[in-house]
């Protein structure tokens, strides 16, 4: 429509790039805002932006005007999910949390993505397409009076009796008789002469324990990125028809994320993560070696190579999640999913390498990938601990040695050897 052919066809994947940026400064800058302001507010106001820019890009009159509402519109996707995502993973008890992290947020995820070359092949106008992909963020109005608010949040707020108060529905809905007191006094006292205390994204930097697993996360969620939406942009590029290889791609994810959650049940994260990310790089490095004539088994293994990244993909989440602190949980999986952004950013030129050498990309992404699960074993083991809920409580990574410089760090230490103690705050 806007004549992207020939010398403009660079606009197109530009788009998708553009779409990008804006995740990744909504991953900036959701982390923070919801750290501040709470996750309920961050996720329905971003939820709005996401439905109203993406309304208004259908009455686009320019590829400069849909470009520009399209980085918007990736600002507010990517703030809503990573806010849906904490707030489930702090409001619900370990087992559920799993699950809801698992099945509940990327199960549905997949869903979607199966309806979207549904929607496409009967729908070939794309400001109607559009249309139609737009309208079901009507449906989360209603979800304001049912949705909670994090009381760990709440908590680290100082704003202990909404807390509580959250707390005692949740066990009369279930059905359950709730302690007389919930809130122990001396945590109460312990958080009231902390809860002027701010935090910023430098104390994802703070300590050395907290800048290794920065960095270990950040580059971790960028190579896991590249893979996943390197992958899934190289589908029309697979011999057969374009919608059906785009929904394959969609199915191939829900098996992901079954075995994904199973095994965040009932295996260690780290190993777990590693292995997924062992299989799904492989894969990737051995499609080279399919003959040329064999189309059916080369589309097979990169379903396959898929398979193991977005089951990584899935995981990573939920780890990320765990391993960082309530005061600063927000910021430190906006952090992480911004890293996974540029890595999105880049993917584009991933596939476009493609185009040299059509093994490239695979050569690239499976090498790539096979790194970030040798990376993976470093990371400390967060299977069956508690949520942690202050930087000092933090699991130290594997192979950094401790030393404690002060009584406060000493009794970080005791807090690590002894996690019964802060179960009580643990929902």
């Amino acid at each position: 429509q806007w004549n992207l052919v020939c010398d403009n066809d660079w606009k197109g994947p530009l788009s998708t790039s553009l779409f990008f940026v804006g995740v990744l400064l909504g991953s900036f800058v959701s982390g923070q805002l919801s750290d501040k302001f709470g996750r309920k507010n961050v996720l329905f106001a971003t939820l709005a932006m996401q439905t109203g820019f993406s309304f208004v890009q259908v009455f686009s009159t320019s590829w400069e005007m849909f470009s520009m509402f399209f980085v918007l519109v990736g600002m507010g996707q990517i703030s809503n999910y990573v806010a849906a995502f904490v707030l489930g993973t702090e409001i619900l008890g370990k087992s559920i949390r799993v699950l809801f992290c698992t099945l509940g947020v990327c199960i549905f995820y997949a869903f979607g993505y199966m309806l979207l070359p549904l929607f496409a092949y009967f729908i070939r106008d794309w400001r109607m397409l559009l249309l139609a992909l737009t309208l079901p963020g009507l449906l989360c109005i209603p979800l304001w009076w049912v949705i909670p608010e994090s009381p760990r949040w709440l908590i680290s707020q100082g704003r202990f009796q909404e807390a509580e108060d959250i707390i005692r529905k949740a066990a009369k809905t279930n059905g359950i008789t709730a302690p007389d007191v919930i809130l122990d006094p001396s945590e109460l006292q312990d958080f009231n002469s902390q809860k002027q205390q701010t935090y910023t994204i430098l104390d994802l930097m703070k300590t050395r324990n907290i800048l290794t697993i920065t960095i270990m996360s950040v580059i971790l969620w960028m190579i896991i990125s590249v893979g996943y939406f390197g992958l899934s942009l190289d589908t029309p590029n697979l011999h057969g028809d374009v919608y059906v290889n785009c929904f394959l791609s969609a199915v191939i994810e829900v098996p992901a994320y079954v075995i994904s959650w199973l095994l965040l049940r009932n295996l260690p994260r780290r190993y777990s993560m590693a292995a997924a990310l062992f299989l799904g790089g492989c894969v990737l490095l051995f499609i080279q070696l399919v003959p040329s004539h064999i189309r059916a088994l080369s589309v097979l293994l990169v379903m396959l190579g898929k398979f193991g990244i977005t089951s990584a993909f899935s995981m990573v989440y939920v780890y990320t999640a765990e391993l960082y602190p309530t005061v600063v949980r927000n910021m430190g999986v906006g952090a992480s999913s911004m890293a996974s952004r540029l890595g999105s950013i880049l993917s584009p030129y991933f596939v476009y390498l493609g185009a040299y050498d059509r093994f490239l990309p695979y050569i690239l992404m499976g090498s790539l990938t096979v790194l970030s699960g040798i990376l993976t074993l470093f990371l400390p083991e967060s299977y069956g601990m508690p949520l942690p809920d202050t930087i000092e409580q933090m699991l130290l990574v594997k192979g950094l040695e401790y030393r404690p410089a002060s009584s406060s760090t000493r009794d970080s230490k005791e807090e690590e050897e002894n996690p019964e103690i802060f179960k009580s705050t643990a929902f």
